[in-house]
């Protein structure tokens, strides 16, 4: 039996976005879906006529649309999210329904204190008005540039900003935002599971949105646990990592890892 690859986007990238990576996992022998989040259309173009199908989705109801699809699979899948994807990943290895998982430039989760400027700066776009957390919010593609984009050419930076990006939901911001403040914070990650399967964190050296301290200090999260948790760093990369010209050496560190793991 093959194993399943759940692949999760993050924040305003459409779920057909890892297509190149379905190919490739497929050729590799796992049988990989990416479904999108609550609410999302089925095509970019549909995602940016209808915004408020989108709207208003906070982290609980996308672990649990996850949980659900997972539920459906005959065995536990392997995940791999990208930002807010890598954090529901985590969340759900936590909770024990996948055999590992592959956060790539993964959101804050509770507990992770450092907030970088150019974080503050590449979520502006949200935060500027506080009706943004029952809202979806697009970007435009120099907001793209500043948050994804600004360690690839301005050129292929537009192409993806017009291929990929769709309106995002204000509230997982939010939330991941007060997470230190809130005791119940739907951003917590059970780290102290000693039970769980293996989990490779991925930073880009170069990302304005989840720099490498955020990721660094979210390594030290998991201390408390002896289950594998491993890191990698490419020093070259911003934000657009999973879809710019240079995925395949990101797909390619993660499958070389999953082998290693013997997955």
């Amino acid at each position: 039996m093959t194993t399943p690859v759940v692949f999760i986007h993050g924040l305003w990238l459409h779920a057909t976005s890892w297509e190149p990576w379905i190919e490739l996992f497929r050729a590799e022998g796992y049988a990989p879906i990416a479904p999108g989040w609550p609410g999302d259309p089925d095509t970019v173009a549909e995602a940016r006529e209808t915004p408020e199908s989108i709207a208003d989705h906070g982290i609980d109801d996308v672990v649990e649309h996850f949980a659900k699809i997972i539920r459906t699979l005959d065995e536990a899948p392997i995940l791999i999210g990208h930002s807010f994807g890598g954090m529901i990943a985590q969340k759900l290895l936590g909770q024990d329904l996948a055999r590992a998982a592959v956060a790539i430039d993964a959101a804050q989760i509770k507990g992770v204190l450092p907030l970088p400027l150019s974080a503050l700066r590449a979520t502006l776009p949200v935060f500027k008005n506080p009706a943004n957390k029952h809202r979806a919010v697009s970007l435009t593609a120099e907001q793209f540039r500043f948050a994804f984009g600004n360690a690839i050419p301005q050129a292929e930076s537009d192409a993806l900003f017009e291929q990929w990006t769709i309106p995002a939901p204000g509230k997982p911001l939010f939330e991941a935002a007060a997470a230190n403040f809130d005791p119940h914070s739907p951003a917590k990650v059970d780290t102290a599971n000693q039970s769980r399967g293996p989990l490779l964190l991925m930073t880009g050296g170069k990302d304005h949105t989840v720099p490498e301290s955020v990721t660094r200090a979210t390594l030290k999260q998991y201390r408390h646990s002896e289950a594998v948790t491993d890191i990698t760093e490419f020093p070259d990369r911003g934000h657009s990592l999973t879809i710019d010209s240079g995925w395949r050496e990101v797909a390619g560190t993660a499958l070389t890892w999953l082998r290693q793991q013997g997955l």
